[in-house]
């Protein structure tokens, strides 16, 4: 994983440490430089690989002596249920598939941190491409596209437990609350102004915490690929073995405020 190992095919290698962290950090984009597409194909790999892997534990699922394949998903189900059981007290036939959903996926996408840092980009660049960056956590643009399809389901819960006209109602009429219809008016701009903050704070806080970790975990395993092999391994090593469990406090971070903002919707403000 040194600068050596960052040639690519057809181009010189990266003259110092400062090329070779922003030869790493640059996105594979395309032809009009509007898309990430290292984000967009290893989220939508990782995205079939998540599906693939539980549909087969389903179809292997037996009431019997469970395999190695089924533990490890009722293991997973279960944890994610008891978060729900203990934030969500609605009832919902969606927030179990898009809880485990979120968990899972996130998950597989932060570990892709755990790869060599020149692994993938060294093979790809054998068939001409020479920008990669395999964690889409670590791009701003992914974290924030998720925050806001969260926050899409947050609007659209809350529709659905208070109709369209109870949920434009309380975006004009909480937190604050007036007897009277002149006190209303008077509360109205400021209540509205109250809620889209809140869910403008909820789309932030929730794609800026995941990005910010990752980020901060992937330029640390490139700094720590510019040193000799030997340090490498012993740095590399035991912040790998911490990142473990950044990467999985992250994917259920994320899941969990999910579940909390979702159970916030559906309930009287």
């Amino acid at each position: 994983m040194t600068t050596e190992h960052a040639i690519e095919a057809g181009h010189a290698a990266p003259a110092n440490a400062t090329e070779y962290i922003s030869h790493h950090l640059a996105h594979l984009k395309s032809a009009d430089g509007a898309f990430n597409l290292d984000t967009f194909w290893v989220s939508a790999i990782l995205g079939f690989v998540f599906l693939a892997v539980f549909y087969m534990a389903s179809r292997r699922a037996t009431a019997g002596v469970p395999g190695k394949l089924q533990n490890f998903v009722e293991m997973i189900m279960e944890m994610v249920n008891e978060t729900i059981h203990g934030a969500f007290h609605a009832k919902s036939k969606i927030i179990a598939p898009l809880a485990i959903t979120i968990f899972v996926w996130v998950w597989l996408l932060n570990a892709m941190d755990f790869l060599p840092v020149d692994l993938l980009p060294k093979v790809l660049s054998w068939f001409g491409v020479h920008k990669l960056r395999v964690v889409p956590t670590a791009d701003v643009n992914h974290t924030f596209a998720m925050s806001f399809s969260v926050v899409l389901c947050i609007i659209a819960f809350s529709v659905k437990a208070k109709g369209l006209g109870g949920w434009i109602k309380e975006l004009f009429t909480a937190p604050f609350h007036a007897s009277g219809i002149i006190g209303t008016i008077l509360l109205a701009p400021v209540n509205f102004l109250l809620q889209m903050v809140e869910l403008v704070a909820k789309l932030i806080s929730l794609s800026l915490r995941l990005f910010g970790n990752m980020y901060a975990g992937e330029l640390i395993f490139i700094l720590i690929a510019l040193l000799p092999w030997w340090a490498q391994w012993a740095l590399g090593g035991p912040w790998a073995i911490f990142h473990i469990l950044i990467v999985t406090l992250q994917a259920f971070v994320f899941m969990a405020l999910t579940v909390v903002y979702l159970s916030l919707a559906v309930e009287k403000h």
